[in-house]
């Protein structure tokens, strides 16, 4: 399946080590329905659901996908919101060994395609409509590119004939389980998207063993297990809400998930109070919003809520402090990414290392090492661009050998493109990025990309995307530009190209400085440091 493994004498070590427990996902939930099966689980606007009841339509989605001919091995690409549709398909591929490819409902045609394609997915699931955009459109114009996608699932109200009913795929079992083989704890269970300096989409093959560790670790550092009641607001199909410990912690865990389309602060507040949540997990720009809609609005009762993660950005030290006063909760701040490595504060950890730092690793395993621009690592104490290994941290993209070589020096380590700081402590302080990357309220949008669209006006001479320092996305995306003489370039021209190209709308770039002549460093290269500190100034 064109997927790197983990040496031998690792997979024995952390085998040995009892982090990998050589069992697949869908085992833990099985033990879970098993202890708890009268217990409610899974909570969203139409459907309340008990563990015997999700593992009934766990069952019976996962003998229905074998009915339309997928069998383990086979991929399907997942683009639904935040929807119990989501958790049932997802553990129903968990359980019959079929590998979901996790895409953004913000993708379009461009990324959408790229992802099938690479994947050779059979089937792509959706939701009719997002936000008033058209899904089932786009499923079947990208099933129209990609001749091994032969399924469109559709939640929602269909408009075609050739649609088929993802809701009904997942319903309760007609009978008896499906006695499926459990696939190989090694094998693939999913994979998870992330952005790169090329803007197409890199894929991350994520095991069974490795994710089902990430998983139960993360859960046993927060305090999650059958008492817990977490909220689900980001998008399910980034690693981090749905698995650190997230949404799929949680339930594997014994515990009960709900789910908001997002983390708007009226319904997400109130859905705390009326289902008396015990954790959440936000990025800066959300927990933002929640602090001034508490200072603009009467509080409803939070007193169930315990634990709220923060990750994605860093969050300013300021915003960090006013968290537990305002939300009466504790703030864990997270650090991670889809290829791997998770770090976090620890619940009992002080103010201080609460409010200033992005934790540590969760895992005696994770190695980390700091280095410089040449490979040469850095004296203790100061910035340097983070590599790391271990357990649930796999050894490269997939189909990607390029990308994979770039990203992966030798030893198995994977290089982050993240600055930090590590402090004798062991936690971890996020400096910045050395990669040509903007973090858009926890998307990654790469440089290149949006600079290549610009260079389709026939007006662009010259183009650079940097990041924009923003107080509630942390950054945005600012375009430099140089005109061709008698000439004029703007803003909506260059989204239009974007939009017409069926690019996600969060890579749009938000502000165009025009400009004579973009800076050059003493070799010739564009100085986006020196334009990164120009924004700044202009702001």
């Amino acid at each position: 399946m064109s997927v790197t493994a983990w040496p031998g004498e690792l997979a024995h070590r952390y085998v040995a080590r009892g982090y990998w427990e050589q069992r697949p996902l869908g085992a833990y939930l099985d033990a879970a329905a098993a202890a708890r099966p009268d217990e409610i689980c899974l909570v969203d606007a139409t459907v309340s659901l008990t563990f015997a009841e999700l593992v009934s339509r766990v069952d019976g989605a996962a003998a229905r996908l074998r009915a339309l001919g997928l069998s383990a091995g086979d991929r399907v690409v997942v683009q639904l919101p935040n929807c119990w549709e989501f958790v049932v398909a997802t553990l129903a591929c968990f359980r019959s060994g079929v590998a979901p490819v996790m895409a953004l409902p913000a993708h379009r045609r461009q990324e959408v395609t790229a992802v099938a394609r690479l994947t050779g997915a059979r089937a792509l699931l959706v939701a009719a409509t997002v936000k008033g955009f058209d899904h089932e459109r786009l499923a079947h114009e990208v099933a129209a590119e990609v001749p091994d996608l032969k399924h469109v699932l559709v939640t929602g109200h269909r408009q075609r004939p050739d649609s088929l009913d993802l809701a009904a795929l997942c319903a309760p079992a007609d009978g008896a389980a499906p006695g499926l083989a459990p696939p190989d704890p090694a094998d693939v269970a999913l994979f998870l998207l992330s952005g790169g300096t090329t803007g197409r989409p890199k894929l991350i093959p994520r095991t069974h063993n490795d994710y089902a560790y990430m998983m139960r670790r993360a859960a046993q550092i927060c305090g999650a297990g059958p008492g817990t009641v977490y909220l689900a607001v980001l998008p399910l199909a980034h690693g981090y809400p749905m698995a650190g410990p997230g949404l799929l912690g949680t339930l594997l865990g014994g515990g009960r998930a709900v789910i908001l389309p997002s983390p708007a602060p009226e319904r997400a507040l109130a859905a705390v109070a009326e289902h008396r949540v015990t954790m959440t997990s936000l990025v800066p720009a959300a927990v933002t919003r929640w602090l001034e809609h508490l200072g603009t609005a009467p509080a409803p009762d939070l007193s169930s809520l315990e634990l709220v993660q923060v990750a994605g950005s860093r969050l300013p030290d300021e915003v960090a402090a006013r968290v537990s006063p305002a939300l009466g909760a504790r703030l864990q701040q997270v650090y991670g990414m889809a290829e791997g490595l998770l770090c976090m504060t620890r619940p009992a950890d002080p103010d201080e290392v609460v409010h200033h730092t992005q934790g540590r690793p969760i895992c005696p395993d994770d190695e980390l090492l700091l280095v410089d621009e040449d490979g040469a690592p850095v004296p203790p104490g100061e910035p340097g661009i983070l590599l790391t290994r271990g357990p649930y941290t796999p050894r490269g993209y997939y189909r990607e050998p390029e990308l994979t070589a770039a990203a992966y020096p030798p030893g198995g380590w994977y290089r982050t493109g993240d600055v930090v700081r590590l402090r004798p402590d062991g936690n971890l302080v996020i400096e910045g990025r050395d990669k040509d990357l903007i973090n858009r309220g926890g998307e990654k949008i790469a440089a290149e990309e949006v600079e290549n669209y610009a260079h389709q006006l026939p007006a662009v001479s010259l183009a650079a995307a940097v990041a924009m320092p923003d107080p509630e996305l942390g950054e945005r995306v600012c375009l430099y530009v140089v005109a061709r003489p008698g000439t004029e370039v703007t803003l909506a021209q260059v989204r239009d190209v974007m939009r017409e190209a069926g690019v996600a709308a969060f890579k749009l770039p938000d502000r165009l400085v025009p400009v004579d002549a973009l800076p050059v460093t003493a070799i010739g290269k564009v100085d986006k440091k020196a334009l990164r500190a120009d924004i700044a100034r202009r702001l």
